[in-house]
Order: C-alpha cells, then sequence, then structure tokens
C-alpha cells in the first residue's frame, strides 16, 4: 500500500515537472519574495502563482530556503556588468574611464538580473555561499572605480584623496539614480544625471 502510494506520489511529481518548469518557478518566486519579502511569502503563495504543488517545488528545491537561494543565484547576479564596466573603464584616461564608468553604469546596469530590494531586504535569508558571490560581485565594481580613482591621482589628474571613499561616493550617487527608477519607476534623463555626476565628481577631485 506505502509503496502504491509512494509510486502515485512520484507519478505526480513527475507529471507537474513536466508541465511547470523550475525557471517558472523561480520567475514566481523571485517575484513574490521582491514584492513581499521572504518572511512573508509560503511555498503554497508561489504553488498558487506558478501553477503547481509544494511537492514540485520540494522536488527541485528541496525547502523554502532552497527556493530562495535559487532565486539568489538565479536573479542577483552582476557578473557580466562587472565585465563590460571594467573593459569600458580601461579605455583611454583615468579621467575617460571615470566618464565610461558612470556612462555605463547608467545605462547599462541589469535591472533584471540584480533585485537591489531582493538583497538588501532579505540578506539575513541567504546562505554563506550566495551572499558571498554577491558581496564579491559588488567589491568588484567598488574595485574598478577606485582603481580609476588611484590611478588619477598618480598621473596628477586628481588631487591626493582616499580613493575608495571617492569610489563610495561616487557609486552612491550612480545607484541613486538607479535605484529610483527599479523601485519607484522614476525615470531619470541619463544624459542630464551622468553630466551632473561627472562634474560633481571631477570638481570633488580638484
Amino acid at each position: 500500500m506505502n509503496k502504491s502510494r509512494q509510486s502515485q506520489g512520484g507519478s505526480s511529481v513527475q507529471t507537474q515537472k513536466e508541465r511547470v518548469s523550475s525557471g517558472r518557478i523561480l520567475e514566481v518566486a523571485s517575484r513574490l519574495f521582491r514584492q513581499k519579502g521572504y518572511s512573508n511569502i509560503s511555498i503554497r503563495d508561489v504553488c498558487r502563482q506558478a501553477g503547481t504543488t509544494p511537492p514540485m517545488i520540494y522536488y527541485y528545491f528541496g525547502s523554502k530556503k532552497g527556493l530562495f537561494n535559487a532565486v539568489v543565484s538565479h536573479k542577483l547576479t552582476v557578473k557580466e556588468f562587472v565585465n563590460k564596466l571594467r573593459e569600458r573603464a580601461s579605455a583611454g584616461s583615468p579621467r575617460q574611464g571615470i566618464v565610461n564608468f558612470i556612462e555605463t553604469y547608467l545605462t547599462s546596469f541589469p535591472e533584471g538580473a540584480f533585485d537591489p530590494g531582493l538583497y538588501m531586504r532579505d540578506t539575513g535569508q541567504l546562505d554563506r555561499e550566495s551572499a558571498e558571490r554577491i558581496n564579491k560581485e559588488l567589491d568588484e565594481i567598488h574595485s574598478v572605480a577606485t582603481s580609476l580613482v588611484e590611478a588619477g591621482v598618480k598621473k596628477g589628474n586628481f588631487r591626493t584623496v582616499d580613493a575608495s571613499e571617492a569610489a563610495d561616493c561616487l557609486i552612491g550617487m550612480l545607484n541613486h539614480v538607479v535605484f529610483q527608477k527599479i523601485h519607484f519607476s522614476r525615470s531619470s534623463d541619463l544624459e542630464v544625471a551622468q553630466s551632473f555626476i561627472s562634474d560633481f565628481f571631477f570638481k570633488a577631485l580638484r
């Protein structure tokens, strides 16, 4: 009798597996976690939106925490963005590199791949590996900006400053523009924003 039930359960999961992909579940879970937060979303909430059942989610992800960590790995990544920033920033002088960094940050920020609201609100729910990966990628962005300031100081283009703090300031201004768009759908004129941030930053480095 038990074997029969297990067999039926396995068959049910297999049928659901064919009908609902893990990608579909991840997309729905990502949206729900982003909108309401980890603590306010249940497995059944995800099931209702994704058109699946709890056994299917457990089949793919093992638990709610496993689902959240999978969402993080799937959605919260800026690796390609980092590579693009590094490539564009390496072109020309340190000053031109900063101009390129600002332009690339504002025009190429991966809104669909990196959800700062999800990351900031539910950082405590991340497993250690996911948290370390995300922080490493964010540190790489900071490192690119820091290196540009250091190069400018070394060449005499900028006054002597703490390059790391200057990078914090620059990225903070850029994030303000980007996050306003992501969180509040407030569209800014990116050319105006780019010009303002560039002028402000270079004046601070004189």
